[in-house]
């Protein structure tokens, strides 16, 4: 994995969760095998954390063909009562902007809004 830092022990400042969220944010439809490889987790992990995001509402999937295409909610209010009022969408515009301008996507990879 060219490019990509060693992984880290100890305690970081984001959660896997949170990566995770921020890649499927920046490419909708990314395949686990890529989420994985980016934020340094296996793929099993990957899995685990989608399943926990749809569990609890903050993400659904579309299956079309070999492909899924997620969906974030946007509006979700993140569950920590210290982040109370935060939604999704205000830790995703910090997360996926600054994630972009550190690692772009090549033009093809990238999910793009209009």
């Amino acid at each position: 994995m060219d490019g990509v830092p060693e992984s880290h022990t100890g305690w970081t400042f984001v959660t896997n969760h949170a990566r995770v969220l921020a890649v499927i944010a920046d490419n909708h439809s990314a395949r686990i095998r890529d989420i994985a490889a980016h934020c340094r987790l296996t793929e099993r992990a990957v899995q685990k954390i989608i399943s926990d995001l749809e569990q609890d509402g903050y993400l659904s999937h579309v299956r079309e063909g070999r492909t899924n295409t997620y969906r974030i909610e946007p509006g979700k209010v993140l569950r920590h009562p210290a982040e109370a009022g935060l939604t999704v969408a205000s830790l995703l515009s910090l997360l996926v902007q600054d994630e972009a301008d550190r690692n772009p996507l090549p033009d093809s990879r990238r999910h793009t809004t209009a």
